[in-house]
């Protein structure tokens, strides 16, 4: 019998899971998808590694699952597909650890009512987060459950790096530059050895460029600095993030706007960035594809903040040696990389553009000083490695 492990990334209107199956000395991705649109008319599918239609359920237009019949569903599914396997632990994707979870953990009943106090600092990610691992928690309460945080890649910055200019007594209640999306950085800071050992032994830009989007200065793997800081709102513009904005904007919308917290919030999450800007939508693909001047602002908005932004890495990292691109932009929008490493040349970036149209490996050319990368990320790998580690660490009959 084999063992499996189910990874989870639950968000506001779905539940992503992915199943490894376990040996001694790897992971192998068996099973994956996603039970989307929770609030109005589900779709739950579920497909092979090969990517083959496994099963497909399609709820009314009306009806509702929330978080909880999602679960449901999905164990239930799960219960009659693993057959021979066993389950011996769930990992978890979780936004926010803040400073006390700064590694994967084993969750307890305590540690998951210490991670709700965390809401507050990520208040449209960690309660949806957490859902799916109280409900496991309430029905399987023997079932290992690890928590895997996107902010603790990023613990290993400098304490200067990771400070605001603000009186002390915010950053002792937690008010501090926390960074995002380190689980990303993670498993492609693992895979650059075998793409680029001198990147990889030294000073290496990471562009995870997606519907959120932020970049990450390494230095022999680990981060140094990012563009995201006490919010994933803060760097580079996204989908239908702001990016970086001067907070005296937010203080002119309350003041002379009269627009409360919630508008504000509305409007910085989700009517912002290409969305915003563009006027017509939050995909790059479909930016791309049109004709309309807005369109073409918003992307060249994007580009120009993520041009200052490696201008800015740079200094921290005093050189580069490499630069990668990774996530849904990042690995398939050949235009989008072909101006960010044209604005790049300063740093020694020479640009194959063949290669960068082929979608290729490695799109520099053999002689460009600073060399450029497209590495697919993995974040439900870099997961099942911490997941099974753990639970083996702790020894939970694993």
């Amino acid at each position: 019998m084999s063992d499996a492990i189910l990874i989870l990334n639950a968000g506001s209107s779905s539940i992503k899971f992915s199943m490894f199956t376990a040996d001694q000395t790897r992971l192998i991705c068996s099973l994956g998808g996603q039970i989307q649109r929770l609030d109005c008319g589900p779709e739950f599918v579920a497909r092979d590694a090969s990517g083959a239609l496994v099963a497909h359920h399609q709820w009314p237009p009306q009806e509702r699952l929330g978080h909880t019949g999602a679960m449901a569903h999905l164990t239930a599914f799960l219960a009659e597909h693993l057959g021979q396997q066993a389950l011996i632990a769930v990992g978890h994707r979780v936004v926010h650890g803040g400073l006390e979870f700064q590694e994967p953990s084993l969750v307890t009943a305590e540690s998951l009512d210490r991670l709700r106090r965390l809401i507050p600092l990520a208040p449209l990610h960690q309660p949806h987060n957490l859902s799916p691992i109280a409900t496991l928690l309430d029905n399987q309460p023997g079932l290992p459950q690890v928590a895997c945080f996107d902010t603790a890649f990023h613990r290993s910055q400098p304490e200067i790096a990771q400070a605001f200019a603000l009186p002390p007594e915010f950053a002792e209640r937690g008010v501090c530059r926390y960074g995002f999306h380190g689980l990303s950085y993670e498993y492609i800071a693992s895979a650059l050895p075998r793409f680029d050992a001198v990147a990889a032994a030294g000073r290496t830009i990471v562009l995870h460029l997606g519907n959120g989007a932020s970049m990450c200065a390494l230095r022999a793997g680990r981060s140094v600095a990012t563009s995201m800081g006490f919010t994933a709102l803060d760097g580079i513009p996204m989908g239908t993030r702001c990016g970086a904005l001067d907070p005296g904007v937010v203080l002119y919308l309350m003041d002379e706007l009269q627009m409360d917290a919630r508008a504000i919030e509305e409007l910085l999450y989700r009517r912002s960035g290409l969305l915003g800007v563009s006027g017509l939508s939050a995909d790059m693909r479909t930016l791309l594809a049109s004709q309309d001047p807005r369109a073409r602002f918003a992307v060249a908005l994007f580009v120009y903040r993520i041009s200052r932004e490696l201008g800015s890495l740079a200094a921290a990292l005093g050189g580069v040696d490499a630069i990668v691109f990774t996530a849904g932009i990042g690995e398939h929008a050949a235009p989008v990389r072909e101006q960010i490493c044209r604005g790049a040349q300063w740093l020694g970036v020479r640009l194959d553009a063949a290669a960068n149209t082929a979608d290729e490996a490695r799109i520099s050319t053999p002689d460009s000083p600073t060399s450029a990368w497209i590495i697919p990320t993995n974040e439900e790998q870099m997961i099942a490695k911490h997941t099974l580690r753990v639970v083996r660490d702790h020894g939970a009959n694993v």
